[in-house]
């Protein structure tokens, strides 16, 4: 099992275009629509997403191209299954025209989105809609985006997470950022660097060059920055990197001492991580501003892969204080901690839900790999995965999807990265231009 290390961030410049919301005027209350989301297998809801209307003639291409993207992440999430254009009687030519319910109805829609677009030089206006088919009416306020054209797969993600937000009642996801370690080259010989790219794979950008070994990339509270561990000196040393500018400066360079796995803390001016010295690791925590260093644990185990509750009063950490790799959680501050994890096999990269509720892990049983999560007392363990090599588990910022490593077998094997429903529904390969590990998932943008 590899050693998780880092953490991320990221900045505007490479987010891409800002994003301006603001309200259509409302035509209806919400509707009854509603997906309600269960740990069992459910039936996608049909929808429909007709071709979003071109208003200037330069908005074609885009209209489309939005319309798209939107449709492939709800369908990508397995809860909404598409209505094809094939099967539309209705043909939407006039975003401010009334809906013709029935025809959506006689092809089993259940939902519609319906939208517009407008483009003035490089900017770019989005005006949609979601309606309630069966209720006739739409589901909330219609809205609009503004930004510039080269903003638009951001805005088409953020019409999604509208949507998406709601018919289920939660959060949406779509526009986020995953960072990452692409990975090239032979298995003897991998060359890695980290990357950042859409949650969905697209707008991939490098951060570093492959020059010396990085791990695990972990985003800070407020996506702008990202902490890594980097092997540039020799031994692992942590890093932290802003991601509009690319800068970025060791923040820990005791000579002889390694230091990795760190991540943020929810206030963002404090960084947990291991470090390990004299053949002993323990659990550090660092303000990232000062240097001031605060060690948490004391014990002749190795503590490592630590990671903060989403309110900053506890820690979840793997250690080997019990024989074997088990998870435990202690305050914030240290102190005793107490172990979650009895079941059997290894565990290990212990993650906090965003939600607050669950630690997703990697556990190691029987010569195979799972991704599981489980209550934070311990309780309720549920394996989500399994195959040859299954590790690093990150939640998306909703805390409904969880994107990991997954390694194939033999001399040829590579490192891909998946992602699952919590559920254990929905598994399946999340596309990179090369091989890729580590992943870290962003907070949704502002």
């Amino acid at each position: 099992m590899r050693t998780y290390l880092a953490t991320l961030v990221m900045g505007a410049t490479l987010l891409g275009a800002a994003v301006m919301t603001s309200a259509l005027p409302a035509q209806a209350q919400d509707g009854p629509l509603r997906i309600e989301i269960t740990d069992g297998v459910i039936e996608p809801l049909p929808y429909a997403v007709p071709g979003f209307v071109p208003e200037t003639p330069a908005a074609a291409e885009l209209a489309r191209d939005i319309s798209r993207v939107i449709a492939a992440d709800l369908s990508g999430t397995g809860l909404f299954r598409e209505v094809p254009a094939s099967a539309h009687i209705s043909k939407v030519t006039d975003f401010d025209a009334a809906v013709s319910y029935a025809d959506w109805k006689a092809v089993n829609a259940q939902a519609l989105i319906t939208g517009a677009l407008s483009v003035n030089g490089n900017r770019l206006t989005v005006r949609f809609r979601g309606h309630d088919v069966f209720a006739e009416k739409e589901l909330g306020t219609g809205l609009q985006f503004s930004g510039t054209t080269d903003g638009w797969r951001r805005m088409a993600h953020k019409v999604a997470d509208v949507i998406y937000s709601r018919i289920t009642g939660e959060s949406g996801y779509f526009d986020s950022r995953v960072v990452f370690v692409s990975e090239s080259g032979p298995k003897n010989d991998r060359r890695k660097r980290l990357a950042i790219m859409d949650y969905d794979g697209a707008n991939v950008q490098y951060l570093t060059n492959s020059a010396s070994i990085v791990l695990a990339p972990r985003f800070s509270p407020t996506g702008d920055r990202v902490l890594y561990t980097s092997y540039e000196s020799g031994f692992p040393q942590i890093h932290v990197l802003d991601v509009g500018s690319v800068q970025r400066r060791v923040l820990s360079a005791d000579n002889g001492i390694m230091s990795f796995a760190p991540r943020f803390a929810p206030d963002g001016r404090t960084v947990v991580y291991s470090q390990s010295q004299g053949g002993n690791t323990d659990i550090f925590t660092m303000n990232i501003d000062t240097g001031a260093r605060t060690r948490l644990t004391s014990a002749p185990s190795i503590e490592t892969a630590p990671s903060f509750s989403p309110d900053g009063s506890q820690i979840v950490f793997e250690s080997d204080r019990s024989g074997a790799p088990q998870l435990y959680v202690m305050a914030s501050n240290g102190g005793e901690a107490r172990r979650i994890s009895f079941g059997a096999g290894r565990y290990g990269t212990p993650v906090w839900s965003p939600r607050g509720d669950m630690i997703a892990f990697t556990k190691q049983n029987k010569g195979r790999f799972h991704i599981g999560v489980m209550r934070t007392d311990g309780s309720e363990e549920r394996l989500l995965t399994a195959s040859f090599l299954d590790e690093g588990p990150t939640w998306s910022p909703n805390g409904r999807v969880i994107m990991f490593t997954r390694e194939t077998q033999g001399a040829s094997g590579r490192a891909l990265l998946y992602s699952v429903d919590v559920s254990g529904r929905n598994l399946k390969p999340v596309r990179t231009p090369d091989g890729a590990s580590d992943p870290a998932w962003s907070p949704l943008q502002n």
